[in-house]
């Protein structure tokens, strides 16, 4: 194993001394001539702003006439020219935002007198020299939209980003939500703050359930494509770019209420026919916020500090208290319908950002942000300073990750966190010379996740799980008619995750070009801790009659630790109207798991080792590039070009994790049960795995055969070394795209998109204990039913089921690339447009759409291997996948109200028919192999129907008021205005005689109101 000496460290720390990679922030370039067309070089070209904390940035133009400013943060700039013998000449009001390369030329003019000549023109819209595709927006616009205050609600509303489940990204609580864009994977996503990544060690290691402060930032820039060297991965990176203190005391107060009698309801009467209970809501939410900043020693050392209580209640349809709930003599979930339960979440946020300018050519800036949640405090007791409801009310957990209550889960079942997350930042910045940039960062996330009881709750009793199914004497379901609910006490887990992330990188411009060489190093630490009761069982019954049991072994803790470390180089070079673009990038990932234990407990007395042990090692040699076309020389026409070869991020998952040797341990076994004598204790010797009974073992209880597997060691699957080492053999993908952006008129652009996209290196896994001349292929008989596709009829081919003999042999599979056993693809091409626009009277504008379709084949594949996906006929099918977003706002004048507006329309779900077939519904001809009585089978082909569109449309109506230096801002936001009430995820599963295949689960959250003030001084 890979261990860090003295020496690795001291290495490690010279590193971040050079050259670092630089957050992503814009560029002002361009050609300085005089009055005869010729260029101008030695021109001094000054860009100042007060979003600049060092006022000025300088730079001179070259032998040819051009000049290059990089690494400018957001905001408002002016340009000042200036040469001996010539009139100085300044440009106004250029608009700087993300990574926006801002073409700036200057034509200058003889004069003796050394006078400054003012030139008037519009900020550009149009980049014609940079290959990344960017949305940004910024903290006016932030501020003024109807959207919800966290990273996944401003996100919902660029139509390039991808979240499971679609519209879940309209909730307004601030939970983590794990995106992507089309055709790749689904957590390919990147958080970052100041371009220094926020997220887990585990989920794509791109996001986390950090609590962004949107309110405070400058501006949140979403990538979409065309990253060079700075990105491992090819998804969307959403960039926070906070806001840093200045010369003058500055800030804003932020109120935001939403009370019960805010809420409505879209719950209709055909909701109700169609058997959907009362769908759940939130109940109140609340977001009290304050960020102030300003000098410690003016021109030297800056501050920027913010305070956030945030929280809210959520309801749960048809779930209360549990009337014997902590009564370890009760083993039935009793209904009281006096107590509600309800999910609620809180964090209190404090965070601290100081800038410093040392010396005129070193800054530097620290942050750290404390996050502290306050999740499912229940049965209203007191929890170190938890926000409670009345005492008529049962909360469970509240936001993701932490376990929480659901329509299936009682309240007890939940648990309760109350440590939280650190995110801390360390950034040095040197322009040495007008042409060399040196920047250096480091980032840590440091959370804790998972819970623990909460206040009130007896962890030791027995976890139960009540099937609630018809059959049973009397012969009706339970009283409470919850089919499988979970209650009695939780289970829960100590966890930690602790990432680390260090970069460097060195920019030089010489002339035409624009060169860049960088580093970039992560430490991803995953450590996890699961608990149970003391019993370590739980148990499943059917309207209170027990019939199994499953053992646990649990307590100890799970380590496995993720390197990262990257080297990258690239370079931009202007020709004319032509800039190119190039990166190369090595990546090399590892894993490796430090000694762990096995503490002795129940039904594992002997403690056990593992000694520390490597894991995964990738090399991959990635290239990257593209051309940029100032098409008719004017910059107001671009033409881009861009291809690259991407990585699936680095993560506590995957086969980054798979050799874990403490993963190899089985620690659960499900056992039948008949409890003889009624007394819920089972009356075996659970030492031993054999069956008994009273009659062969002389046990009270019948307890059925276990594994002799539990409490060992077991190798499930052997894995191809080639999978886990070895040069580009690391999950990734290709892409490469097009566009064209446009400036329609003065304020106002578009851009249309095209890009390929299509995924590397999928894994199969091959049992070789079988071939496949040991599965029989047979059809489905379709039932024939008008809700299915065409009315049902007819069978459904390319079904396989093993033998019985083939069955009957000990597994081995073996897992190895998918490109063994054949062709394996998925591919998908989409297009894409985003209009912007500012115009002027206080108005501005946002809005595009994303199309994609993606192809997914793996036939060649399932006719070798039959066991892959045996079930599965649709090995060729295509998906597709619609956005459209827009945003908007405007001041009336004179009465200086505010108007604004959010639109976002979400793909509907995909819809399936899951079917279990009995072998007599099929053309098989013979029983299942291994004593199955069904199988389930998708009856339509996925891609070919959708669920309901998500559409909602949000409103903003708000007073600004003036008072010396101050601005106030009251208003009312109206979510989902038209109050509409489309689903968003259904009951799949297909039964010809029952109806509730299609039943709505959930629908989008009703129309609500939310009354808010904002101070700014």
């Amino acid at each position: 194993m890979r261990q860090f000496s003295a020496i690795r460290f001291l290495l490690l720390g010279l590193l971040m001394l050079v050259p670092t990679v630089a957050s992503a922030q814009a560029t002002i370039t361009g050609i300085v001539k005089d009055a005869s067309g010729g260029v101008l070089p030695g021109v001094t070209v000054e860009a100042a702003s007060p979003d600049l904390i060092e006022k000025v940035r300088t730079s001179i133009t070259d032998a040819e006439g051009r000049y290059r400013i990089d690494q400018l943060r957001g905001g408002t700039y002016s340009l000042t020219f200036s040469l001996p013998g010539f009139n100085s000449s300044r440009r106004e009001g250029i608009v700087l935002s993300g990574t926006f390369v801002a073409t700036i030329n200057a034509d200058m003019t003889v004069g003796a007198l050394q006078e400054t000549v003012v030139v008037t023109g519009e900020s550009p819209l149009v980049d014609v020299q940079s290959v990344s595709r960017q949305t940004t927006l910024n903290n006016e616009i932030i501020n003024e939209i109807p959207a919800v205050r966290s990273y996944a609600g401003i996100m919902s509303l660029m139509p390039n980003m991808v979240t499971p489940g679609g519209a879940a990204a309209n909730s307004p609580a601030p939970n983590m939500v794990v995106f992507g864009a089309a055709g790749g994977r689904a957590n390919e996503g990147r958080l970052q703050v100041d371009g220094i990544s926020v997220g887990t060690a585990f989920n794509g290691a791109g996001v986390s359930a950090y609590v962004v402060d949107v309110n405070n930032v400058q501006e949140i820039v979403l990538t979409a494509s065309g990253g060079l060297g700075e990105a491992e991965v090819g998804g969307p990176t959403l960039n926070i770019l906070p806001r840093e203190g200045g010369n003058r005391m500055s800030g804003q107060l932020y109120f935001a209420q939403v009370t019960e009698g805010m809420v409505g309801s879209n719950y209709t009467d055909e909701l109700k026919e169609r058997g959907m209970v009362t769908p759940g809501a939130f109940k109140t939410l609340w977001d009290y916020n304050i960020g102030i900043g300003g000098p410690i020693v003016k021109d030297k050392i800056w501050f920027f500090g913010q305070a956030r209580h945030e929280g809210y209640t959520n309801t749960i349809p048809n779930m209360f208290a549990n009337a014997n709930a902590n009564d370890p003599t009760k083993w039935t979930y009793v209904q009281d319908k006096s107590r509600p339960a309800y999910q609620a979440a809180s964090f209190g946020i404090i965070a601290l950002r100081l800038t410093a300018q040392v010396t005129q050519r070193n800054k530097i800036s620290g942050s750290w942000d404390e996050q502290k949640p306050c999740e499912g405090a229940a049965f209203t007791q007191d929890a170190e300073g938890c926000r409670h409801s009345d005492s008529d009310q049962i909360i469970c957990a509240g936001a993701s990750p932490t376990p929480s209550c659901s329509a299936t889960a009682a309240p007890e079942t939940g648990a309760y966190r109350n440590v939280g997350q650190r995110v801390q930042q360390l950034r040095w910045t040197s322009p040495l010379t007008n042409k060399l940039l040196f920047e250096a960062g480091f980032g840590t996330y440091i959370s804790r996740w998972g819970g623990t009881p909460m206040p009130g709750q007896d962890p030791n009793l027995i976890r139960t799980v009540d099937q609630c199914l018809a059959g049973v004497s009397p012969g009706q379901p339970c009283e409470h008619g919850i089919a499988n609910i979970t209650y009695r006490s939780p289970n829960w887990g100590s966890n930690w995750t602790t990432v680390y992330n260090w970069r460097g990188s060195a920019s030089y411009t010489l002339s035409a070009h624009n060169m860049k060489v960088g580093y970039q190093g992560s430490h991803l630490g995953d450590n996890q801790t699961n608990f149970s009761n003391d019993q370590f069982l739980s148990y499943r019954l059917n309207n209170g009659v027990p019939n199994q049991f499953t053992q646990t072994i649990n307590r100890f803790t799970r380590h496995q630790w993720v390197r990262t470390a990257a080297f990258y180089a690239q370079d931009s070079y202007t020709m004319g109207r032509f800039t190119f673009q190039g990166a190369l990038r090595y990546d090399h990932a590892w894993s490796y798991f430090p000694e762990q234990t096995i503490i002795p407990v129940r039904f594992f007395p002997t403690e056990k080792t593992y000694p520390s042990t490597e894991g995964s090692s990738y090399n991959d040699l990635t290239p990257r590039g593209g051309v940029a076309v100032d098409v008719f020389g004017n910059g107001k026409t671009s033409l881009k070009f861009s291809f690259g070869r991407y990585l699936e991020a680095a993560q506590n998952a995957g086969f980054f994790t798979t050799n874990n040797p403490i993963g190899r341990l089985s620690t659960s076994v499900a056992r039948t049960w008949t409890d003889t004598n009624n007394n819920y204790v089972v009356d075996c010797n659970l030492q031993s795995q054999t069956a008994q009974s009273p009659a062969t073992t002389g046990s009270i209880d019948t307890c059925g055969v276990g594994s002799p597997n539990f409490g060992t060691d077991v190798v499930s699957s052997t894995l191809d070394p080639t999978l886990t080492s070895g040069w580009g053999v690391r999950t990734g993908d290709w892409q490469w795209g097009t566009s064209v952006q446009q400036e329609i008129m003065p304020r106002v652009s578009a851009e249309f998109g095209y890009q390929h996209r299509w995924l590397l290196n999928f894994s199969a896994t091959d049992n070789r204990a079988v071939a496949s001349s040991d599965y029989d292929q047979f059809a489905v008989l379709i039932p024939s039913d008008p809700r299915l596709p065409d009315g049902g009829g007819g069978q459904l081919d390319g079904i396989y089921n093993i033998t019985q003999a083939a069955f009957a042999r000990p597994t081995d599979n073996f897992v190895t690339l998918a490109e063994r056993f054949g062709s394996r693809t998925q591919v998908t091409d989409s297009i894409n447009l985003n209009v912007t626009a500012r115009p002027r009277f206080g108005l501005t504008m946002q809005g595009g759409f994303n199309y994609a379709k993606t192809n997914t084949n793996s036939c060649e594949i399932r006719t070798t291997l039959p066991e892959t996906d045996a079930t599965d006929p649709w090995c060729d099918s295509d998906t597709s996948l619609l956005r459209v977003t827009a945003l908007g706002s405007y001041t009336v004048p004179k009465i200086d109200v505010l108007l604004a507006t959010t639109f976002r329309s979400e793909q509907g779900q995909q819809l399936a028919a899951n079917y279990a077939a009995s072998a007599a519904n099929t053309t098989l001809g013979r029983p299942f192999a291994g004593g199955s009585t069904t199988l389930t089978v998708n009856l339509i082909e996925p891609g070919s129907k959708y669920g309901d569109r998500a559409n909602q449309l949000d409103l903003r109506i708000a007073k600004n008021l003036r008072f010396g230096g101050t601005r106030t801002n009251i208003g009312v936001d109206v979510f989902n205005i038209l109050n509409s009430n489309p689903v968003l995820t259904y009951n799949q599963t297909y039964s010809p005689t029952t109806t509730t295949w299609l039943r709505p689960q959930s629908v989008l959250q009703p129309r609500y109101m939310k009354i808010s003030a904002q101070l700014n001084f």
